[in-house]
């Protein structure tokens, strides 16, 4: 089923993100988690990109064959409109037919000297469109783009890639809800009216967060500092109080009419099965 559907079908959709295995021998783990995830019946899963398109395909193809719509991640920025094109044509004889398109990190001292390679996740969506039989989403960034200094621009080339044909949008972790508003009121204003997706992160690693937010920009709000600062040496707690801290979070985006969350699982299915109990009664409606 195509995500744009599930979106546009559905009072509340709640669903996980997966990374596929850095090594072939690391399959069977990952399988065993898809089936864990599965289990808890969301309503898509994504798997990220890494490197190569090979492990992140056999990953998706895993989800389905759970019975649950796939998402697959596609990253172009070292990679030619050829070698996109023959990703394309794997995904779409696998049938799985949603991709989250995605620029990707530009490695240290790249240049661009061919025109058959990507600037701009919008080029990468544009070559998807032209093709008949996916549904494509885009990730935005409430806090802006970590590479864009001005939060105008930003949203300026957000529009460009909806206007290349993304028909959804996923966001960037957050840990301030009042952000997502903020940024919800400022894409509409420029004509972004595309499902948005909010992408929660349980933090169950207080030294793991802080770095990963010093490489994406993401700001944590006093409130949810001190939470890291007494827990982190206290697994179980931290644990508990980042399962705490995420399900508020849906709760609360959830009253404000938000009817769309990722959670970024890690690949911990209890991590996400404890929120989706939290909110049991929430998401029967």
């Amino acid at each position: 089923m195509k995500i744009c559907d599930i979106l546009n079908s559905r009072k509340i959709v709640v669903s996980c993100e997966l990374f596929p295995p850095r090594k072939d021998a690391e399959i069977v783990r990952v399988h065993e988690t898809v089936q864990r995830m599965a289990m808890l019946r969301p309503d898509y899963m994504s798997v990220t990109y890494h490197k190569s398109p090979d492990n992140t395909v056999k990953v998706a193809e895993d989800i389905q064959a759970n019975g649950v719509t796939a998402l697959a991640h596609l990253t172009c920025v070292t990679s030619t409109r050829e070698d996109i094109g023959r990703v394309l044509d794997g995904l779409h004889a696998k049938h799985i037919e949603n991709i989250l398109a995605l620029r990707g990190d530009i490695p240290e001292g790249a240049a661009f000297p061919s025109p058959r390679q990507y600037r701009y996740a919008s080029e990468l969506i544009r070559q998807i469109r032209e093709r008949d039989g996916f549904c494509v989403g885009g990730a935005c960034y409430p806090e802006g783009h970590v590479e864009c200094r001005h939060k105008e621009d930003d949203v300026n080339y957000l529009k460009q890639k909806v206007d290349a044909g993304c028909s959804f949008l996923i966001t960037q972790m957050f840990f301030d809800n009042n952000i997502l508003y903020n940024f919800l009121y400022r894409i509409l204003a420029k004509g972004i009216e595309v499902p948005v997706v909010a992408g929660i992160m349980p933090v169950t690693n207080g030294k793991q967060i802080r770095r990963i937010c010093a490489l994406s920009g993401t700001q944590l709000p006093q409130r949810f500092r001190a939470i890291v600062d007494k827990f982190e040496d206290k697994p179980e707690a931290m644990r508990q109080a980042g399962i705490a801290y995420a399900t508020e979070q849906i709760i609360d985006l959830i009253a404000n009419g938000v009817r769309a969350v990722h959670i970024y699982t890690m690949n911990k299915p209890e991590i996400a099965g404890q929120i989706i109990k939290n909110l049991s009664a929430i998401l029967r409606g």
